[in-house]
């Protein structure tokens, strides 16, 4: 890294899987929801997002919202609520929805039992309507995942699988809390490929603590081995103020910035080295992947679930906590198990906070995405696209200029080109300089690398 851009390293930032992101989300409740869904027309596709939030164990440093649980009471009486949530919502909006998208999130969505599983999706499609190309995905983890959940999952429609991998150092596991042997990952692949889901993610980590590079190298090879379609290498985000437990992991365990980057890049390098196509800054996918496709093409998109091919521009949340998006704005179930319970018992959706969007954020959310997605952005020609004053981005283009200096991007007149390799690292720092909410601060969001 250069000494230019330690900077911009060490700034917490958004990941702008939304913008404006959720730090802006307000009282919103469940009216305001009824009416944005009663105002959706049937002329285009959905994404369904499922929130499962239970765990056996909490790894420590998992920032999601999950519980960790012995039994599995709590589970069979959130899947009970879940099969209501689902009749709520499909009688709000004004027409059956097709689903183009489901993603199961966690926590652990594969804590559910396969018959609960299955169940579920019949539900889900007495409801709704899976078109025929529908991307259905579910994270797991391979440690609890079972042969007979595999065929539930295949049986049920299931096509891409998401597997927990972080890293293979049985060190670094240690120090996670996440003991994960290299043949439960070899084993779980094996088993989702016979039962033919074999569309597979996964996700790695670094910036774990006492990680080192070499555990890095090892477990991007080893990883490799597998042959994913697609790979997310995620930095570990260190934020003990919003999540308690990882209070656990001390400060001196883990790599400063300078060993992050180099961690970042290793990966990066690596994954390339085996043919993966970079996509963002931290996801590769397979030539062929349609992920790597739609980065070619202009066609790729970013959610709440980070980089996608989702072209939906719907996304509705079932469960506790999960976030939809509407083209009116973004809205949050109740985070809290109990409370979200109980109203959804009471026959109500649980929105209890969210935010109504307007043009400007509209047009600002397009520049972000484009700028996160294609890496370059013409400014002049996005506001001529927004109707827009020519001018519009001129603040933006003000604050760019810095990056420029200190080689991040290049700016050509009004063109912007994020410059290669550096530049990848520091998307997040590049695409807050369009962001008119956010400010420098301390604790509210995770360091840019």
């Amino acid at each position: 890294m250069k000494p230019e851009h330690l900077k911009y390293a060490m700034s917490e930032v958004p990941r702008y899987t939304s913008y404006p992101t959720a730090a802006q989300f307000d009282e919103l409740g469940e009216p305001q929801y009824l009416q944005w869904l009663g105002e959706l027309s049937d002329d285009q596709p959905i994404s369904l997002y499922v929130h499962v939030p239970f765990c056996h164990e909490m790894c420590w440093y998992c920032g999601c919202h999950t519980t960790i649980v012995a039994g599995y009471d709590r589970v069979g009486a959130y899947f009970k609520t879940l099969m209501r949530e689902v009749e709520l919502l499909a009688a709000a909006l004004p027409f059956k929805a097709k689903i183009s998208h489901l993603h199961f999130g966690g926590g652990t969505p594969t804590i559910l039992s396969p018959e609960h599983f299955g169940r579920f999706m019949t539900q889900v499609g007495t409801h709704f309507m899976f078109l025929p190309d529908a991307d259905l995905a579910v994270e797991m983890d391979p440690r609890t995942l079972t042969p007979e959940m595999v065929q539930t999952l295949a049986d049920s429609g299931i096509n891409r699988a998401s597997l927990g991998v972080q890293d293979f150092s049985p060190q670094v596991q240690a120090n996670i809390h996440r003991i994960q042997p290299f043949y439960i990952v070899d084993r779980s692949v094996k088993w989702l490929r016979a039962a033919g889901i074999n569309a597979i993610n996964f996700d790695l980590m670094y910036g774990l603590p006492y990680q080192k590079l070499m555990d890095v190298e090892r477990t991007v090879m080893r990883a490799l081995s597998l042959e994913p379609d697609r790979i997310a290498m995620f930095g570990y985000a260190h934020v003990p103020w919003f999540k308690k437990h990882m209070q656990v992991i001390t400060d001196d365990s883990l790599p400063d910035v300078l060993e992050r980057y180099a961690e970042a890049q290793l990966a990066a390098d690596l994954i390339k080295q085996h043919g993966y196509q970079e996509i963002g800054f931290d996801h590769y996918a397979k030539p062929d992947d349609a992920m790597s496709i739609a980065a070619r093409d202009g066609s790729l998109k970013r959610n709440f679930q980070g980089y996608t091919v989702d072209e939906a521009d719907i996304m509705l949340g079932l469960g506790a906590s999960s976030i939809g998006q509407m083209p009116q704005g973004y809205v949050q179930n109740a985070p809290k198990l109990n409370e979200w319970r109980d109203i959804v018992e009471a026959g109500h959706l649980t929105v209890m906070r969210g935010l109504a969007i307007n043009d400007d954020d509209i047009f600002v959310r397009a520049a972000i995405e484009k700028v996160m997605t294609d890496l370059a952005l013409d400014l002049e020609a996005h506001c001529r696209e927004h109707d827009r004053p020519l001018d519009a981005l001129d603040e933006a283009l003000l604050k760019l200029q810095a990056l420029d200096t200190d080689g991040l991007v290049t700016l050509d007149g009004h063109k912007l080109t994020v410059v290669e390799p550096q530049g990848r690292r520091f998307l997040r720092s590049i695409a807050a300089s369009f962001d008119k909410y956010w400010k420098p601060s301390k604790s509210k969001h995770s360091k840019a690398v």
